[in-house]
């Protein structure tokens, strides 16, 4: 906690305070080393009770360690700490066990493998003991072993450790969140290099006026107290307040859209990212295999709407056909789909659950879908006899009773099955097969990115239970195809069309297969040709040959597939090199070094590991892609609203240099001392700020495109406008404090009207604050009350320390005519006058594009 809160003081901004107040200290000024130094505590405070939670990447990654494992010792099978395990150790592995280390399989039967958290593959891996394979063989193709957290799906196994710890592939993501990059956040750049700036232009500025001071023979005491009085009019003390109050109020903007900071500084960093690097498993898709479409053996192909569990789709013909005259059709492959099947489907605490092979599970749904029920079936069509599926055999097949006779159901690839049947089912019967025919469909659908299942049923050769067996399965009657697929989230296309709208770019990450990774892309329109994926070999032959060749390759590619972690890692690093803000989302192991890589990592709540949640810098909670969107949107409020708190605070403090510098070049004393100015930026205007960060969206942020990477905060037209403000403001508060002078007045009166017009000057670039291009007569003040609320809260208390006793003495002022309030009111509203004018140029500079971005004007 210690170490955090010294941490909040490591910012230029921060170290400029500083050294005001030792100024302050050193010629006796207490108050105002006070007010700064409280400033410097508060917010202090404030950041480290926000970055407390930071930093547990690498705890949530040992949670994947498996705590037992089976081993053989002695010949006899022993369960021990998975800690324990050495390599040459011998692992036996069942059927939903984690794989508690990285095994060389030594034999396995139907032996399949979840690898989704480590390489994103939504399906199940088929592995092979008995396959030599490559040394550069890629993670993801690796049949032959087994890695430490992935889950056995089915079958049983056997392997020899040969990795375990930091040695492993998921030690290896470890290593890299521990000693990978970390990129800043874009609001930190864009401050730092702000701050710098504000630093050095305030330090020449008190130098030059400090020495110009001198030169005229001022005594040193003087000069000291106008250095201070020059070093806190023009810093924003109460930026980082305010600051921290913004990203504040926008973290608690951003969890009620779903989506969750955990870092504070992260607030708008969606809104500044101009590329999303997106996982597909989990992400774009919802990770749950489903029928999508059937194909019969002749006719266009059958569209099954819903995706996973979801029992509410339907199954929809063709719009040249007649749903009737196929409806026995479907019903028969239906039935075979549910009839030869291992899963369940239950209904529990309102959500319906699978249990068993995710192909069995999503033949569950589409047999529910045409209005079959397992159970059911199951009742009339009793189970006498089974062939299991095994990765050698590509099929299974059940022998069911049915009436006096017998009934075989067969699913498997479309290779082993067609060549058993003899006839095809239309809707007019049963016709001869033509296998060319039916092969060219599987391309077909295989080439639109669906895994292919045939279905066939019939009477087998041998109707004996107990001589169930392949060669048997002949004669039979093909069904049609069913094309499984991991459905897109519904929401995954408005989404992506905003963030185009937006001027986002989006590419594709994943550990999928390439002809699924371009199906999914071509259905989100965000790539056509298969020269537009890239491979993770591709991608390890550009970083063979140097950084310049792995940055082009990835600078034109919109997919990527059959990538393993580390090169999720280069990429997202060669985006960066590139000039991009990247976004990276996931939600397994396998994305966590990218998402921490990133300047904004973004992972999914629901259905996320530990270890991206805790490698990400926001958590979307309800997985849904469209918050993403929601993110940006208030990412990019958020951003606003801290640009114009910096402008408000900036273009008043230049007003007040301003004001120094024309009254040093006159030859007139301070117009305002030190307290009164502290006074001016962290009481009445400090209440303002604060209530600017409440500012709600203006509602064309997704209208426009990110901001330039390289832009600075401190851009065209904020330097504009405070120049143009400082100019009015100072000059207007001087020439009022030199006539009030030639008139007479002594000159702590007229430090006290000429602080009164200061404050009025606040409140009315308050309200100009609140948009860079919209006029205050067009925009509503009830839409913020809050700021409402502090412009006359700030006019009032300034109003009451002119009637208070201590007050009075700490800020030597007095009260005023109300003739001469109103006086002073009209004046402020010059300032009004001119940011309107400025505002109406620069509506007029701007012209709207196709697209609806804008050029010119204001480049929000």
């Amino acid at each position: 906690m210690t170490a955090i809160f010294l941490r909040q003081f490591r910012s230029p901004l921060i170290y400029i305070l500083g050294v005001a107040a030792g100024i302050s200290l050193a010629i006796g000024d207490l108050i105002d080393a006070g007010f700064i130094v409280a400033v410097l505590l508060i917010n202090a405070v404030v950041g480290t009770f926000q970055e407390y939670s930071a930093g547990r990447s690498a705890e949530a990654l040992q949670g994947l360690v498996p705590a037992r494992a089976t081993v053989l010792r002695d010949g006899e099978a022993e369960e021990v700490d998975a800690v324990g395990l050495v390599p040459g150790d011998v692992v036996l592995l069942a059927s939903g066990t984690r794989v508690p280390a990285d095994l060389r399989l030594l034999a396995g039967h139907d032996l399949r493998v979840d690898e989704a958290l480590l390489t994103g593959e939504s399906l199940p891996v088929d592995k092979f003991p008995d396959r030599v394979l490559a040394a550069e063989t890629p993670v993801a193709e690796r049949r032959n072993m087994a890695f430490s957290g992935t889950i056995v799906v089915s079958g049983r196994g056997r392997g020899v450790v040969v990795g375990t710890g930091m040695s492993t592939q998921i030690g290896g993501i470890a290593s890299a969140m521990l000693t990978g990059p970390d990129a800043p956040p874009p609001l930190v750049l864009r401050m730092h290099r702000f701050t710098l700036r504000i630093g050095l232009l305030i330090g020449v500025a008190t130098l030059a006026m400090g020495g110009a001071a001198l030169a005229r023979g001022l005594p040193l005491h003087d000069v000291f107290m106008m250095a201070v009085a020059l070093a806190v009019g023009a810093i924003p003390e109460g930026l980082p307040v305010a600051l921290t109050v913004a990203l504040a109020v926008g973290m608690r903007r951003m969890a009620t859209r779903n989506v969750v900071v955990r870092e504070l500084v992260a607030v708008e960093a969606l809104g500044s990212c101009t590329l999303i690097a997106t996982d597909k498993t989990g992400t774009l898709t919802a990770n749950d295999l489903t029928v999508h479409r059937i194909a019969f053996a002749m006719g266009p192909c059958w569209e099954v709407t819903g995706s996973g569990l979801d029992l509410e789709g339907g199954i929809l013909p063709p719009p040249s056909e007649i749903p009737e005259a196929w409806s026995s059709a479907l019903t028969r492959l239906c039935r075979a789909g549910l009839l030869c099947n291992e899963a369940t489907l239950v209904h529990r605490d309102g959500h319906w659950r699978g249990r068993g092979d995710s192909v069995d599970v999503a033949l569950l749904v589409l047999g529910r879908k045409d209005g079959l029920t397992e159970v059911e079936l199951a009742r009339n069509h009793p189970l006498l006899a089974s062939i299991p599926f095994e990765s050698e055999r590509r099929f299974a097949a059940t022998l069911h009773s049915d009436g006096d006779s017998v009934l075989a159901c067969v699913k498997g690839a479309a290779e082993q099955v067609v060549p058993m049947c003899s006839t095809a089912l239309r809707r007019d019967g049963e016709v001869p097969i033509d296998q060319a025919a039916l092969f060219g469909r599987v391309e077909e659908l295989a080439q639109d990115g669906f895994r292919v299942l045939a279905l066939a049923e019939g009477v087998p050769t041998r109707s004996d239970p107990h001589d169930f067996a392949e060669a048997h399965l002949s004669g039979l009657v093909f069904l049609g195809l069913v094309g499984l697929i991991d459905p897109l989230r519904p929401e995954v296309r408005p989404a992506l069309d905003a963030c185009r709208h937006s001027g986002v770019k989006t590419v594709m990450i994943t550990g999928d297969h390439p002809a699924t990774a371009l199906a999914i892309a071509r259905d989100l329109g965000m790539a056509e040709y298969p020269e537009q994926v890239v491979t993770g070999v591709q991608l390890a032959e550009a970083e063979a040959v140097g950084e310049e060749a792995l940055d082009a390759l990835v600078a034109r590619t919109p997919v990527f597939a059959r990538v393993e972690p580390g090169q999720k890692l280069a990429i997202v690093v060669a985006l960066g090199r590139q000039g991009h803000f990247v976004a990276v989302t996931g939600d397994g192991a396998n994305d966590a070094p990218a998402l921490r890589a990133a300047h904004v990592g973004v992972a999914m709540g629901r259905g996320g590991t530990d270890v991206a949640r805790e490698a990400s810098d926001l958590v979307v909670a309800d997985d849904n892609f469209a918050t993403i969107v929601a993110g940006v949107e208030e990412g990019r409020v958020a951003y606003n609203n801290v640009r114009k708190v910096v402008n408000l605070l900036i273009a008043t403090g230049m007003g007040e240099l301003v004001l120094f510098f024309l009254a040093l070049l006159s030859g007139m004393p301070l117009p305002l001392l030190p307290a009164q100015l502290l006074w001016l930026n962290l009481v009445t205007n400090g209440i303002q700020d604060v209530a600017l960060a409440f500012e709600p969206a203006e509602g064309d942020e997704l209208n426009r495109p990110p901001r330039p990477p390289r832009e600075p905060m401190f851009e065209r037209v904020m330097r504009r406008r405070v120049v143009l403000t400082a100019l009015v403001v100072g000059g207007v508060a001087w020439g009022l404090f030199r006539f009030l002078l030639d008139s007479g007045m002594l000159l702590d009166e007229a430090r006290n009207v000429t602080l009164l017009l200061m404050v009025l000057f606040e409140n009315v670039y308050a309200l100009c604050c609140r948009s860079e291009s919209r006029s205050v007569f067009f925009h509503n003040p009830l839409r913020n009350p809050l700021l409402l609320f502090g412009i006359l809260a700030a006019q009032l208390i300034h109003i009451a320390a002119l009637y208070i006793p201590l007050m009075q003495t700490v800020l030597r002022v007095q009260p005023v005519r109300l003739d001469l309030w109103l006086t002073l009111v009209g004046m402020s509203l010059l300032l009004l006058g001119a940011v309107e004018f400025d505002k109406w140029l620069g509506r007029g500079r701007s012209r709207p594009h196709q697209d609806g971005h804008v050029t010119g004007g204001n480049p929000t």
